[in-house]
């Protein structure tokens, strides 16, 4: 979902392994316990659950091609773009039965509201079932400082859930995120980091977890949960 105009490299995380703290304890003595705050990867118990995501730069993506158990897609972007694909991937999503879920790309220089109802009135022109997600897409400052991006995607957010009912979600690099995401945690997080493998990023910013993972835009936008199917559903519509 990064804009591949605005893509650059993430910076790289450690992440502590499960795997590697079992060996640690086997080892015995002889091996240094990691530091109290070094940053660990989420734990998962359950397998992944794999999910793609695409926007006007793949109109035609076949969704029932895909291994995808969710997708979402791009609806809108700042206060007049609409994405003209939009209807045929919800319906085809729906036709899957997969979860799915619509995005709007944030543009900090005009003004949170007006951007909030130009989403909403792209979902609202789709049928909508229980499950569907909402998210924030928010990767670019435009200019704007720190406080005034943060303040915006909070009353972005904010004005989302006060009009749905439901807790949008935050999406953005691990960068970008840790930068300006402070407050957020209250919005489930959904992180792009290239240079992680699947599952193992560490959360940004407030955030004690992360919902989805996007791990990989080749030769589309890559995701994975550590949520399953019904779990993600719950983070969405509930009528």
């Amino acid at each position: 979902m990064l804009d591949p105009r605005l893509r650059t490299p993430l910076t790289r995380a450690l992440a502590g392994l499960a795997l590697a703290a079992a060996s640690l304890a086997m080892a015995g003595p002889a091996h240094a316990a990691p530091p109290e705050n070094a940053p660990v990867a989420q734990e998962r118990t359950v397998p992944l659950t794999y999910g793609q995501d695409v926007s006007n730069y793949q109109p035609d993506h076949d969704w029932n091609a895909s291994p995808a158990e969710f997708g979402i897609i791009k609806a809108t972007e700042g206060v007049t773009f609409r994405d003209h694909a939009f209807a045929r991937h919800w319906r085809e999503l729906d036709a899957k039965g997969i979860v799915r879920g619509a995005y709007h790309y944030g543009h900090p220089a005009n003004d949170p509201i007006a951007e909030a109802e130009h989403f909403l009135s792209m979902v609202n022109s789709q049928p909508a079932k229980p499950g569907d997600l909402l998210v924030l897409d928010l990767e670019t400052t435009d200019g704007r400082s720190v406080a005034e991006v943060n303040g915006w995607a909070k009353t972005w957010l904010a004005h989302v859930k006060d009009k749905t009912g439901i807790t949008p979600m935050f999406y953005s690099g691990w960068n970008f995120a840790d930068t300006y995401g402070k407050g957020l945690a209250e919005y489930p997080l959904w992180v792009a980091h290239y240079s992680k493998a699947k599952g193992t990023v560490t959360p940004p910013a407030d955030w004690k977890s992360w919902a989805i993972h996007q791990y990989s835009d080749n030769p589309v936008d890559q995701n994975v949960s550590p949520l399953t199917p019904g779990q993600l559903r719950a983070l969405g519509r509930t009528a």
